[in-house]
């Protein structure tokens, strides 16, 4: 199996940006029948253009991708310049089949249209892009899955400080988008945490929507400095940014858990704010995020992936968090670096997402891998 074709730049307008990434490809396989496009929010207006050009000089019909604050490709970054990333990928002409913009009360439209596939093809996966503004739920994102024979979909959020659009096939706003691939595609995905924990499991002893009042019986907030540290407890100030609430998965056989910002402290109460719904009797554990935490996790999943891998990956695609990046990992794409130094230099398209999805939850703060073999 050959390796897909992508090609990625910057330039000062759409045009200049799809002729340079042409020129890279030099040859479009005719065997290629999906394209992958990323770009920054800064070609969001031009995305249609740009998207029918591609279209007209690839041959290629089916696209799916995303806008995006950043785009990544193999071992760079792009952000605040107009950019693009791209990549064709060669499947069995029944391989894949591309869906738009998907929303809760359009279930029964996507049974009707795709559920004969689905019955033929067995999806073990989908990649899905979502509009953050609309139509995006916890539940539809389970439902989706749900449709796919291993409950699995990879993807994010767009994100833009403008427009936001998904691609399938055309440009979409609201609700997801994307591609399930049939049975016998060859995929293998990992997501890494920002995170780490920094303290035992604790159960919510007493909550009130977002608000935890105790843990483990206790105070909510004295537990919070008990496990952050003296050097910490004593200047709470610091830690914005730096601590965050961790929601451990049940079932999860990797120790997998959900990320959300701590977004309020109450001294005089003992009370800690959380950005979701907290529920009595689950489970918590506080977490830290810097650099060294994060490239540590990112280096473990890489090589959990690489024991996975008989050759070189095709292609891939890497959606992954807005607060990752250069804001985690560092100058000069310190974080697509890391992954081409571990994996080889494959093509790889991607971007820096609102949130990422993985198997059938959204998350935050992580990045999400995935490869085709």
């Amino acid at each position: 199996m050959h390796p897909f074709r992508f090609a990625h730049a910057a330039g000062d307008d759409w045009r200049e940006i799809a002729d340079t990434c042409l020129d890279q490809l030099a040859r479009v396989p005719a065997a290629a029948n999906l394209g992958f496009l990323y770009v920054t929010d800064a070609l969001a207006e031009d995305l249609d253009e740009l998207l029918a050009q591609l279209k007209d000089a690839t041959g290629v019909r089916a696209w799916v991708g995303a806008v995006g604050i950043g785009i990544c490709a193999t071992g760079t970054e792009y952000y605040e310049e107009p950019a693009a990333a791209l990549m064709l990928g060669e499947f069995p002409p029944d391989g894949f089949r591309v869906f738009p913009g998907l929303v809760d009360e359009d279930l029964d439209a996507f049974d009707a249209r795709h559920g004969e596939w689905i019955a033929e093809r067995h999806p073990n996966l989908g990649l899905v892009h979502g509009d953050p503004t609309s139509g995006v739920s916890e539940d539809l994102i389970k439902a989706l899955a749900q449709r796919t024979a291993a409950g699995f979909l990879v993807g994010g959020l767009a994100s833009s400080r403008g427009t936001t659009y998904t691609i399938a096939n055309g440009l979409h706003q609201g609700g997801l988008s994307g591609v399930l691939f049939a049975e016998g595609v060859g995929l293998v995905t990992r997501l890494s945490q920002g995170c780490s924990p920094i303290g035992p499991h604790r159960t919510i002893t007493k909550a009130q929507r977002n608000i935890v009042m105790t843990l483990d019986g206790r105070p909510a907030l004295d537990v919070l400095k008990e496990d952050i540290g003296e050097a910490l407890s004593r200047d709470l100030m610091r830690i914005g940014g730096y601590i965050f609430v961790g929601l451990p998965i049940t079932g999860s056989d990797t120790g997998d858990y959900l990320v959300r910002n701590l977004v309020g402290l109450d001294p005089t109460e003992g009370l800690v704010a959380v950005g979701d719904l907290m529920e009595q009797g689950r489970s918590l554990i506080f977490c830290r995020r810097d650099t060294g935490t994060a490239r540590e996790d990112l280096d473990r999943m890489l090589k959990a992936l690489a024991g996975r891998l008989t050759g070189p990956p095709r292609g891939g695609v890497y959606c992954t968090c807005l607060g990752r990046g250069v804001n985690l990992f560092g100058p000069d794409s310190a974080e697509l670096r890391q992954i081409r130094d571990t994996l080889g230099d494959f093509p790889l398209v991607g971007f820096y997402a609102n949130g990422e999805i993985s198997r059938d939850r959204l998350y935050g703060y992580t990045g999400v891998l995935t490869l085709f073999t």
